[in-house]
Formats: C-alpha cells, structure tokens, sequence
C-alpha cells in the first residue's frame, strides 16, 4: 500500500506542477517579450506606461511625430494626459515599423474610426500568432464589426482579445483602484495580460464571452450621452436611476438578440462601465451630453470635448441595427432623435413614460430544481 501511495504522488506530480510551470513560463516570457501599444490617446498612454512600470519592456506609438517628440523630451502626454509623468523605460515612436518590429503583444488603442486603416497598416510588420488586444469601444458602421473581427480580418492569424470596464484614463493615472476585463477564448493570452497590466491598484478579470464584453463597452455609450443631457437639464436623481438601469435592459436585450451572454451584462464590462461613463464628468460621451444638453451642436459638443466621442456614431449604427432585427431600444432610437432629428430630452422621457409597461428582468436564473 505504501508503495502504491508513492507511485501515486509521483504519477500525480506532473499534474500537480504543470499550473506552476506555466506560470514560471509565462513570468519569463513576459520580462522578455516586446509590447507594443499603438495609440498615444488617454488610456493608450495609461496602459503603456502601467506596463512599463511593471518592468517590461514597451513601446507606445503616437501617429503624430510632433506630440511623440513632446512626450519623449518632457515625460508628459501634456495632450490627452496631462500632470502624469511617464517612465524612463517608456519608448515613444511615430515610426509604426520601428514600434512594431518583434513585438510579440499588442494594444490597438485606436479610435473605431481609423481603426481598420491602423490594423492594416500594422499587419504587415506583425508575425502570424500574435496576441492582439483591442482597447476600442466603437463599431464599424459597414457590416456592424467590432473592432476583435476587425482585427481578425486585417492580421495574419492573431490571437486576439478585448479589454473592456470602467476605466476612465485620468483615474487610472491618479493609481485610483481600477478593474477590467480581458476578453478571450485564449486562457493563455487572459493570464499574459493580467500578468502584464496587474499593480496593486489595477485589476485585470477574464472572460471569455469577447463578442458581449466587446459589445458592452460599445453600447454603453449611447447611454453616457443621453445621461450628459439629463445632468445638463437637471433631471432629479430617480429619473437618473430610471435611465441608468432601463439602458441597461435595454443594452442586454440587444445583445443577448445578437449571441451575447446577458450574464456579461451584471459584470464590470457591462453595468460597471455604464455606470462610470453616465455618472462621471471625466467620460468624454458623458461631457458631449452635457454639451449638447447646454444648447452646442453635435460638432460644437465634440470640438470642446477636444476627444473622440464614439457615442455619436454608434447611437445612428445601433438603431439601425436595432429597426432591422425587430429589437425594442426606445432609449437609443431617442438618442437618435435628439441628436439628428431634433426632439428634446424632455420629449423622450414623457415617451417612455406613456410607453408600454413590460417586465422590469428580462433575464432570469432557470431554478431546475423547481422543476418536475
């Protein structure tokens, strides 16, 4: 018996260490693999230089040379960062090639807009295999892509990932405690980026439903406007509740209607980063509401941002898409309204007030065991 109990253990030791040596690779591999962040906007900086503190070695690209030579001799991205020193170890380069040459890991912080041209652009300094992680929330309007099937179009065989949450840049810079989720099917790429990205007020969770995590971070946009021109008007704060927590029905529906988990939607992707964007003054789609809210334009709303807003564009893709598949989305075909036909806030809220009362969930736990 004692012998059988020895052959026991050490038929079970490679069993037992093999989470440990995957991990010991990963460590390795990390401190010595070249990463690559291709977007020298807020978040872009944030996460390159998290990685650079942590001691790997990175390399952000900016596509304006001028405001790459700014941040390279100052230490500050006075532009979109500004007050938040960046590491010694970061390298900052307008040259693609030169950012891109071996780079085993890379971040598309990209605007949805000229994300595709970037992608591209990238693809032919990129080996096939390499990990790709998009940090965009937008959507392509021709063919309603995120922004990963971008990415699986343009690379070579990628291995690719979404990094999605409440995680407004500033915050990040000012070492607020932070969480995200990376997005992949790829457990392997999920550990790589929670290794590389974790401090100890940065937290990085996984999932594995990448299309609702994605879509997630796209959707609560349109919400983060509509809730800028409530704050704008003065709405109390039961109507904020109201419109919170509606769009929030309103953004599972749409989902789970395309494939999406409804689940995803309770986690920090889903009603973590709605809640942020359509309270916090620091959500750029948050300040165009309020902008548009006080009487701007939709172009005057963006130009004092002095940001990209993808709220604005995926407000018009998503009703679209929404008329097309028969979905109920009264708030987002009121952000239409207002932002391209005219109709008030005001107007909209009396709407959905007159409109039909259905369920408050929609998506319930199956109880089997009540079940005969």
């Amino acid at each position: 018996m004692a012998g059988q109990g020895i052959g026991t253990s050490r038929s079970l030791a490679p069993i037992i260490a093999a989470p440990l040596i995957l991990w010991q690779k990963l460590y390795l591999m990390s401190k010595t693999t070249k990463i690559t962040v291709l977007g020298g906007g807020s978040f872009g900086t944030a996460i390159a230089n998290m990685i650079a503190h942590n001691g790997y070695p990175v390399t952000l690209w900016m596509r304006d040379s001028d405001n790459a030579e700014q941040c390279r001799t100052s230490r500050e991205n006075s532009r979109y960062l500004p007050g938040y020193h960046l590491e010694q170890s970061l390298n900052i380069s307008s040259d693609m090639a030169e950012a891109l040459a071996g780079a085993e890991v890379v971040f598309f912080s990209i605007p949805s807009k000229s994300f595709r041209a970037v992608a591209r652009a990238a693809a032919s300094f990129l080996a096939p295999g390499t990990i790709a992680i998009s940090t965009a929330k937008g959507i392509e309007e021709d063919g309603f892509k995120l922004m990963s099937q971008v990415l699986e179009e343009e690379l070579e065989s990628p291995r690719v990932g979404v990094i999605s949450g409440p995680n407004l840049a500033r915050e990040i810079a000012q070492k607020q405690i932070t969480a995200t989720v990376i997005a992949s099917a790829d457990n392997l790429l999920c550990h790589r980026v929670q290794v590389l990205l974790a401090t100890s007020y940065f937290r990085v969770y996984a999932n594995h439903d990448r299309f609702g995590v994605e879509l997630a971070g796209a959707l609560k946009n349109i919400y983060a406007i509509e809730a800028g021109i409530a704050s704008a008007l003065g709405v109390g704060q039961n109507t904020l509740s109201v419109l919170i927590t509606r769009s929030l029905a309103e953004m599972t529906r749409f989902a789970a209607r395309l494939g999406a988990n409804p689940m995803t939607f309770l986690g920090l992707s889903g009603v973590g980063d709605l809640f942020v964007t359509c309270t916090s003054p620091l959500s750029r789609n948050f300040r165009v509401g309020e902008a548009i809210g006080r009487g701007m334009s939709i172009d005057e709303a963006v130009a004092d941002v002095g940001q990209v807003a993808e709220g604005v564009k995926t407000t018009r893709i998503v009703k679209l898409k929404a008329d097309e598949l028969d979905v109920y989305m009264p708030l987002a075909s009121a952000l239409d309204d207002i932002l391209f036909h005219g109709k008030s806030l005001h107007t909209v809220l009396r709407d959905m007030m007159l409109s039909e009362q259905s369920e408050d969930v929609e998506f319930r736990v199956r109880n089997d065991s009540n079940e005969q």
